[in-house]
This record gives structure tokens, C-alpha cells and sequence, in this order.
């Protein structure tokens, strides 16, 4: 895709007002705070699902009231209701404490939903999109071994770190470039600690990439928004690529000019397409 292919904000639907937001506490084992965005408005009925987001800040930093502006103009461009989750941050948590957090969301927003007739998808950006990736996995894994329950309608990553080596020529392209891959190491080690980098939960195994997973088939279709600027790109692309081999319809957004945390500006190339390809979700078309 080329940068001139991005909508713009013109470009899509604005609701006759804008989206209504509450902190919520999702119950479980361990509560999950987390904000809800919904879109108000007569545009929205019978359209949109309900999208489980995960923000950014290398595992460390971060929170949903930080990604509030993300969050909620995803919840107004796209029409669905937006998750934003709070989830535990290392090095006081670490692997799989985020995730965990992130797959206990998706369950809750999975029995609403279900109860309305409409999507559910994960997504997130940075080192969140490595959290939805992950929980898209684990969420396929369960539904393996609980065929009645409905998989995802998609999952939605925005320039997600992938390798923890950083061994992509793009981390290495422009050293002034943000992240820097010896600090994006550095964040893998604090996430990941001394402790297996999957370990096994509820019978699932839990990957903090899903580069490390042997087999991506059925997993839910997939956009993936990274600009040509970013270091990494290359961990996006060869995602990309085994998703592919594994029969997973792939989005690819890459436009040339765009870096790391394009979500987080007010001009950002890569929102409105992610918000009109949850547009498409909710229509049930199909992209390969």
C-alpha cells in the first residue's frame, strides 16, 4: 500500500456525536481495569463489534488513560466499541502478567458481544500489538480445545516488536531511529525476565511473540500497519510472510514515510486505516 492509499480523517465517517467513555473493573482472578469506549450516535447501530486494545510503552509504561486520544477516535472512526486495558507492567510483572490481563478483556468483552450478535477483535500498538498477537494465539489455542466458542473477527497490530534479538536490517537502518534496538533488547529482558519465554497457563502455552510459535494456522485475518521508517519493520514483514504461509488472510499497511508511534500524533497515517479496516470487519468483507 502506498502512502497516497491512506484514507484521511475527511475520508471517513464521523457519528453525529462523539464516543462516550467509562473505567470499568473486569472481574476474575486477578480484576482488570480497563476503559470503554463507545461510539453514540444513529450511525452506529447494527455496526460495529467490540475491539480489545492494548497500548503501547515497552511493557513498562503506559496506560489507558494515556492512550485515551487512540483509543477513543479508534472507537469514533471505526464505529466499535474500544477495550483499552490496563494491564500490570513490568519488571514489577512480568510475562505472561500483561498478557493474562489482556486474554482476561477478551473473555469479558467475548460474553457481551456474543449476547449482541456482533465481532470481537484484539489489537494494539507497539509493544501492546506483541500483547494482542499473543493473546491472539492463546485465544486460538482455546478455542482448539472449546470448538463452540467463536473465534475472532481479526486482529489489528500496529507496528508491533517481534524479534527480541532485533536481527532485522531495519533496526539497524538509521541509528537515530526510535526504538533503538539495544533498548528494545534491553525492554524484551525486563518483559521476559529469567523465566521461559512461554510458559504454559490453563493449558495453553503462552508466547510473548508468535515468532516463537510452530504453527500460525488458524488464526483470525490480519492488518498489519508499520511505516517504512520503522525499526521494526522487518519483524512486522516477516510476520507477515508466516502468516501468509500459514493461510492467515494478511492486511499490510506500509506506507514509506511513516515511524514508530505514528498512532500517538494527531495527523497519524496509520489510525484511519486501522479504523476503516475495522469498518470492513464489521461488514464481512474479506481481505487477503
Amino acid at each position: 500500500m502506498n502512502a497516497t492509499d491512506l484514507p484521511r480523517w475527511t475520508d471517513l465517517p464521523r457519528w453525529t456525536s462523539p464516543p462516550r467513555w467509562t473505567d470499568v473493573t473486569i472481574p476474575g482472578g486477578r480484576p482488570v481495569r480497563a476503559r470503554l469506549h463507545s461510539p453514540a450516535g444513529t450511525g452506529h447501530t447494527g455496526r460495529g463489534g467490540w475491539l480489545v486494545w492494548a497500548h503501547g510503552g515497552s511493557w513498562q509504561r503506559g496506560s489507558a488513560a494515556e492512550w485515551h486520544p487512540v483509543t477513543q477516535r479508534l472507537a469514533e472512526l471505526s464505529g466499535w466499541r474500544v477495550l483499552s486495558v490496563d494491564y500490570r507492567l513490568a519488571p514489577a510483572h512480568r510475562h505472561p502478567a500483561a498478557l493474562e490481563d489482556v486474554l482476561t478483556a477478551l473473555d469479558w468483552a467475548r460474553s457481551r458481544a456474543g449476547a449482541e450478535a456482533v465481532p470481537v477483535a484484539v489489537g494494539g500498538d507497539s509493544a501492546g500489538g506483541t500483547l494482542a498477537a499473543a493473546a491472539a494465539l492463546a485465544d486460538r489455542d482455546h478455542r482448539g480445545a472449546d470448538p463452540e466458542r467463536a473465534p475472532l473477527a481479526a486482529q489489528l497490530l500496529a507496528y508491533p516488536p517481534l524479534d527480541p534479538a532485533c536481527s532485522g536490517a531495519s533496526h539497524r537502518r538509521d541509528p537515530a531511529a526510535f526504538p533503538h534496538p539495544a533498548d528494545l533488547r534491553r525492554a524484551w529482558r525486563v518483559l521476559r525476565g529469567t523465566a521461559p519465554p512461554a510458559p504454559t497457563a490453563g493449558g495453553r502455552v503462552l508466547y510473548s511473540t508468535p515468532l516463537d510459535a510452530p504453527d500460525l494456522r488458524g488464526l483470525p485475518p490480519t492488518v498489519l500497519a508499520v511505516g517504512g521508517l520503522d525499526p521494526v519493520a522487518d519483524d512486522v514483514l516477516t510476520y507477515a510472510a508466516r502468516l501468509r504461509a500459514a493461510a492467515v488472510p494478511v492486511d499490510l499497511v506500509h506506507p514509506p514515510g511513516t515511524a514508530h508511534a505514528d498512532l500517538l500524533h494527531p495527523d497519524s497515517k496509520l489510525l484511519p486505516a486501522l479504523a476503516g479496516r475495522l469498518r470492513t470487519v464489521t461488514t464481512g468483507a474479506a481481505r487477503t
